[in-house]
């Protein structure tokens, strides 16, 4: 993303803030993992979409009065000897180059800057994300931390969560966001249709996300989206399955969730194929049910409908193509089959903060989210879902993962030629 992108985001996050306001964002660093090694560091995205920066340990903070708003950020200074380990740290420049914000100041100078501020009496409110999804999240966000002491030292200074203005900016994407999607859903099929070409009896679950990444890395992208889920067999079973220790066989099918991410923007494509790539009865029986089910979703999804609407028309239509085959008679039995929500929206995070209102909230464009039609069949042995990125468009909607094969047609005319 180009720095305006940024720069344009700080802007409409300021405009919900009253003056006498400090907002501060981090970027967090990474806990630690064992004896003196890290865990992989990945920074704070909703720190990322406002500067796009994406080194540890660093602030943004942003003073906010009636005539003027002044940004700045907060890095770790210059360091030889950590640089030589751990590699180079940017420079004002540099960072002013991707953030747009010229007032470059070092970490070590936050303390004194935020106590100053403080005491001043011309801050009254201090803004901070207030994400935590649980009780007891580890490692304990900073926003949090400092909280606690602003509490205990500042009880004067009013704490205010941005989360739910930061979650509306991030619901509507705008064109460059867009564009990164589309080359990243290009990557994902890349990615997938490796697995595809390789597939074979007796291969490992670990060998088909090896195709997966090695189809990443070729073009420039070192780590997928969000941890890949490849699985085969019983272990389809398992929705969130990451061991990738099972072996695929003939008869079973290949279950995939995965997607590339580029320029920060995050996709999610699922699909299913048979180990040999020609599907039996029952595999196709099925498939069918979630092919018609996707097909219908993209002809239907338009502005105005409900965000709700999606997961729930995803769970009628799916069960009426069930009912169909003779595999689920009545509506309140397709929990058998049907196993999770058909829509979560996809960007800089595959499980986006976004601004739905419960479900309430009318599909808008720009809105880009999933469409996600699960079966699983445990008494057949068959488990998989079908799932594709739906972009709300002024007249419908697009299917952006479209590109990736999808019908069993297409699926079979694919694998046919390895």
């Amino acid at each position: 993303m180009k720095k305006e992108f940024h720069q344009e985001n700080r802007a409409s996050l300021c405009q919900s803030l009253a003056p006498g306001s400090l907002l501060l964002l981090f970027s967090g660093h990474a806990p630690r993992k064992t004896g003196d090694e890290d865990y992989p560091y990945f920074a704070d995205r909703s720190f990322v979409y406002y500067t796009g920066i994406e080194q540890q340990d660093s602030i943004l903070a942003i003073l906010v009065d009636k005539e003027s708003v002044q940004e700045m950020l907060f890095m770790l200074p210059p360091d030889a000897h950590a640089e030589r380990w751990n590699g180079k740290r940017l420079s004002p420049q540099e960072a002013q180059d991707v953030s747009g914000i010229s007032d470059f100041r070092y970490l070590t100078d936050f303390s004194a800057f935020l106590d100053k501020q403080l005491v001043s009496g011309a801050i009254s409110t201090v803004c901070l994300d207030f994400d935590r999804k649980k009780e007891g999240e580890q490692p304990v966000r900073q926003a949090f931390i400092l909280a606690n002491k602003l509490r205990e030292n500042y009880p004067y200074v009013t704490l205010s969560n941005i989360h739910n203005q930061i979650k509306a900016q991030r619901t509507i994407k705008k064109p460059c966001e867009i564009d990164a999607m589309r080359y990243a859903e290009t990557i994902t099929c890349e990615g997938i249709q490796a697995m595809m070409r390789a597939s074979r009896d007796g291969m490992y679950e670990y060998q088909y996300k090896a195709e997966f990444d090695y189809a990443l890395a070729q073009r420039g992208v070192l780590s997928p989206g969000f941890p890949s889920i490849v699985s085969a067999g019983k272990n389809n079973f398992c929705i969130h399955y990451y061991s990738y220790k099972g072996q695929a066989h003939d008869g079973d099918m290949v279950l995939n969730d995965v997607g590339a991410c580029w320029d920060n923007e995050i996709n999610d494509v699922s699909r299913g194929w048979p180990v040999n790539g020609k599907f039996n009865e029952k595999q196709r029986l099925l498939y069918t049910c979630a092919y018609n089910t996707s097909n219908y979703m993209f002809r239907i999804l338009r502005p105005g409908l409900p965000m709700s609407f999606v997961d729930q028309e995803i769970r009628r239509y799916n069960f009426e193509q069930l009912k169909e085959i003779g595999v689920c008679d009545k509506f309140e039995d397709v929990g058998t089959y049907i196993w999770h929500g058909g829509a979560h929206h996809v960007g800089y995070d595959v499980h986006d903060e976004v601004d739905v209102n419960d479900g309430r909230r009318p599909l808008e464009p720009g809105m880009v989210f999933c469409v996600d039609v699960g079966i699983y069949h445990e008494e057949w042995g068959l488990g998989f879902r079908l799932e594709d990125n739906c972009l709300i468009t002024p007249d419908g909607c697009e299917n952006l993962s479209a590109v990736t094969p999808r019908s069993i047609e297409d699926i079979e005319a694919f694998m046919g030629k390895r």
